[in-house]
């Protein structure tokens, strides 16, 4: 019988003159595994636990342990390993640091300056579930807190001045709508559908500013939660989920994976698609924090601008940096609102 507490054939061992293998459980045993999860490097402490769970109950409770870890790309890592594991301390264990949020596996992509998909990987979404009664619910991510560069850089191609200079902001934890406010949901708060284009999983649209805001308030006093419009700079941090390229995807996007004007391409991105109107919510790939359609299909109401541009919109307008700006009684067949919660939101 293999012991779990001997270094493997693979393993680099501790004093070896030998260089590591890619992927090897360097520092072989548990002791390593203990050993590189005290590391600075996010990275290292991922690539440790991933192997952690090769060294039975010891290595179970390492990756349990990682769940509370100070870099949210390590708890992820911790909750998607652990996922799908059927032991009870495991269970337990999520429950307890779920406290009442739901997991869902997530697939994040990646592209060039083509907007071809260069890279896909499972992430680990955190959400909890607003009741609005008659069976429809709203959906809130968890967005950790963390620092953030606000703004494009200079050679960032369709970059407007008003986004400049960049700037460090840093952001409390708080939780934000896994899509915009669709039409039903608005329907079940507010008893109205003011859109143009009709769906019930599409966003409202042609609502104004005072109107995003009523909602936001009629929610907070039937939900007993304090929900509002984002700021910029949430909006900024969520959007981003930790990229600093144009958008969340990368380098570039095509009309398969955002809903904007595809006549005018961004990059080195080709022509695509234009759909002249809204599409349902939740159809495109999201970030690494559960959020969907922050680019493209509406613009997004905040506290102090619009953001995320719209399905008629060029992609320069839809990235993660861009701002633009209405009167707040406009009610434009493009835009349309998400919501953030702060406070007690877990229950």
């Amino acid at each position: 019988m293999n012991n779990p507490q001997q270094p493997g054939k693979y393993d680099a061992v501790l004093g070896g003159n030998s260089p590591s293998i890619e992927g090897a459980a360097v520092l072989g045993g548990i002791e390593g595994v203990k050993l590189r999860l005290q590391n600075p490097d996010a990275k290292v402490r991922i690539a440790a636990l991933e192997q952690a769970v090769n060294y039975g109950e010891q290595g179970l409770d390492l990756v349990i342990a990682g769940l509370k870890d100070e870099s949210w790309d390590v708890q992820n890592a911790a909750y998607l390993i652990l996922s799908d594991r059927t032991e009870t301390k495991v269970k337990q264990a999520l429950i307890s640091n779920l406290q009442g949020l739901k997991l869902e596996k997530i697939e994040v992509v990646t592209t060039n300056k083509f907007g071809e998909i260069i890279q896909r990987q499972q992430r680990i979404a955190k959400y909890f579930i607003e009741d609005l009664g008659n069976g429809m619910t709203l959906e809130m991510a968890e967005i950790p807190g963390g620092t953030f560069m606000m703004g494009s850089p200079e050679n960032e191609a369709g970059k407007k001045d008003w986004e400049s200079p960049q700037h460090q902001v840093s952001i409390s934890s708080f939780f934000m709508g896994k899509y915009p406010v669709t039409q039903a949901q608005y329907q079940a708060i507010m008893g109205t559908n003011p859109s143009h284009f009709k769906g019930e999983n599409r966003p409202v649209e042609s609502v104004g500013w005072h109107d995003a805001v009523a909602f936001c308030q009629e929610l907070s006093q039937r939900a007993g939660k304090n929900y509002r419009l984002p700021s910029e700079a949430e909006w900024e941090y969520a959007c981003r989920a930790g990229t600093t390229t144009p958008f969340y995807f990368g380098e570039s996007i095509t009309p398969e994976l955002v809903n904007y004007d595809g006549d005018n391409p961004y990059a080195s991105a080709s022509k695509g698609q234009y759909r002249r109107q809204t599409t349902d919510v939740g159809i495109f790939p999201p970030n690494a924090f559960g959020l969907y359609d922050m680019h493209g299909n509406v613009w997004e109401w905040c506290q102090d601008h619009l953001r995320g541009g719209s399905w008629n919109n060029n992609p320069a307008n839809c990235r993660s940096a861009y701002r633009y700006y209405l009167y707040l009684v406009d009610d434009s067949i493009n835009v349309g609102f998400r919501v953030v919660c702060s406070g007690a939101a877990r229950t």
